[in-house]
């Protein structure tokens, strides 16, 4: 059994490649991430898509996504239009296909329009000597807080998962991906700071980011500032002890 649904802008030349996805997703070659997901670029009537197979999920995950919760590829789907919705880049969605056996879930793929970009805001992120730093994070911090204005609280915002787009006199347009986690609820200063935590950035740039973002939500910028850092600091210890315990126990298996 297959559940699926298609952006009505491209069902008329979508619909077939979606229900034989699996098929043009194993003959293609051009790999692009592959680790618990993989994502492939693909060619359909001359247009670029890219394709996110989920990692079949565990048993429990299995029945969950099949009656109690939205799987990953369909939450990616709805979580896109809605974005494109309220005027917020992200690649465009095409469509979510769902392949279930005996009534639970197995393979999902979410598929959307290849969005071609410069570099990811990592890059500026960690890269000192980076052309145009400073401008360009300051940037990005005006974008999240567009964001947080319309609600929009994305759960993996990691440091890899914001494509930056050069545009003409300093400007940058900012696009999000990997989008299946998302809540949309009012954002006050410390669930912002807090959203700033998976970027894995150095406290100075950390700084530059709650500066700018304390310009523009008028709060004050020192509070910002010790926010940011808290939330920074907390998710990193947590990491770290996590590590730590696995080590442990690792060890003692051996």
């Amino acid at each position: 059994m297959i559940k699926y649904k298609i952006n009505p802008k491209y069902k008329e030349k979508f619909t077939p490649f979606l229900k034989n996805i699996k098929e043009h997703f194993s003959n293609n070659d051009q790999s692009i991430h592959k680790a618990r997901n993989e994502l492939k670029i693909i060619q359909h009537n001359e247009i670029n898509t890219v394709v996110k197979a989920f990692k079949v999920p565990n048993i429990i995950n299995q029945f969950a996504y099949a009656y109690l919760r939205g799987s990953k590829a369909k939450k990616s789907y709805e979580n896109g239009m809605k974005l494109i919705e309220l005027g917020v880049e992200t690649p465009e969605p095409i469509g979510y296909i769902e392949f279930y056996e005996k009534g639970l879930l197995k393979e999902s793929f979410f598929i959307s329009l290849h969005q071609p970009y410069d570099f990811l805001i990592r890059e500026p992120l960690y890269e000192v000597d980076f052309e145009d730093r400073e401008n360009i994070i300051e940037q990005f911090a005006t974008f999240t807080y567009g964001l947080h204005q319309k609600n929009i609280f994305h759960k993996d915002y990691s440091a890899g998962n914001t494509l930056v787009i050069p545009q003409n006199n300093g400007q940058y347009n900012f696009s999000i991906v990997d989008i299946n986690r998302m809540q949309f609820r009012p954002i006050d200063l410390d669930l912002a700071m807090q959203n700033f935590n998976k970027l894995w950035a150095n406290e100075s740039t950390l700084t530059i980011i709650a500066k700018a973002y304390a310009k523009l939500a008028q709060v004050d910028e020192t509070k910002a500032i010790k926010l940011i850092i808290k939330h920074d600091q907390a998710l990193k210890t947590f990491v770290e002890r996590r590590r730590t315990i696995k080590a442990f126990f690792k060890g003692k298996k051996q």
